[in-house]
């Protein structure tokens, strides 16, 4: 099911592409840095920092990547779960939503 075009501005929706695109661009950048970057200082919490900053960057591109790709399917605003319309405010706050409020909160279990 795709999302309800008479409660999606399609010029909210470009915009939201072009920032999600953005987005994109920075996180690869701040990716290639992270994994470029070699320096083995001992310092286990360095360590383990950068391995958590490494899985969220990769995170945030597979979340950036979703929502483009449901875009361009025409997916995007609809549930992976129960197909309805995912609010406009939880859309503008969390562009990478799958999932309706109800259906994110049984997914979380």
């Amino acid at each position: 099911m795709s999302v309800d075009h008479r409660t999606v501005d399609q010029g909210w929706l470009a915009d939201l592409r072009a920032s999600l695109a953005e987005d994109f661009a920075t996180q690869t950048a701040r990716l290639r840095e992270l994994t470029e970057l070699n320096a083995d200082t001992g310092d286990p919490s360095e360590a383990h920092n950068r391995a958590a900053l490494l899985m969220a960057t990769r995170r945030n591109i597979e979340q950036i990547t979703g929502a483009l790709s449901r875009i361009s399917d025409g997916t995007y605003g609809a549930c992976k779960k129960c197909h309805q319309n995912i609010p406009a405010e939880r859309l503008e706050i969390l562009p990478h939503a799958q999932f309706c409020v109800s259906c994110q909160a049984k997914h979380n279990g």
